[in-house]
């Protein structure tokens, strides 16, 4: 197998996975900077609106007041960290790894399967894939190709001395 440093695009495709690591970035940024902003969110609605066969996980944990507040701070601050780290290309490989558990968090939490009711509105009807799960494949995308040791600070942090 090929190293990430030999790895070769061509100008375009490296154009498009970084536009599509910063894009994705963006979002996580943007979401994360919204809750924090925020004085009143919480995830407690979200939690506690979960189905699929995960709803006793989500369910147990907005029911304690330390895990949610715990869960607030780690989505928080996770999502702020991710999108920082895909942006800027640092510790890409991290940041993208939380990112895929990050969406199959929010994917099992509210799976789009037949039969399953939320009490939040959905922005749309979705059978199986929705815009989360695109968004998870999307990051496995960029694990796959990634780009941050040619364009981005990784190239500088995991770069090495030649003698």
């Amino acid at each position: 197998m090929k190293s990430i440093k030999y790895i070769t695009y061509s100008t375009m495709q490296l154009f498009w996975l970084v536009a599509l690591r910063v894009l994705i970035g963006w979002y996580f940024l943007y979401e994360g900077m919204v809750k924090l902003t925020n004085p009143n969110w919480s995830s407690v609605g979200y939690l506690l609106d979960s189905e699929g066969f995960l709803k006793g996980f989500y369910l147990s944990l907005a029911s304690n007041p330390f895990i949610l507040k715990t869960v607030d701070f780690l989505n928080i601050w996770g999502l702020i960290a991710i999108g920082l780290g895909l942006i800027l290309g640092t510790f890409s490989r991290i940041a993208i790894i939380a990112g895929i558990i990050l969406m199959g968090l929010y994917y099992f939490s509210h799976p789009p399967f037949i039969g399953l009711k939320y009490s939040l509105p959905m922005e749309g009807s979705y059978l199986f894939v929705n815009k989360i799960l695109v968004e998870l494949a999307a990051l496995v995308v960029l694990f796959v190709f990634p780009t941050s040791k040619k364009i981005g600070l990784d190239r500088f942090i995991f770069s090495r001395k030649k003698k």
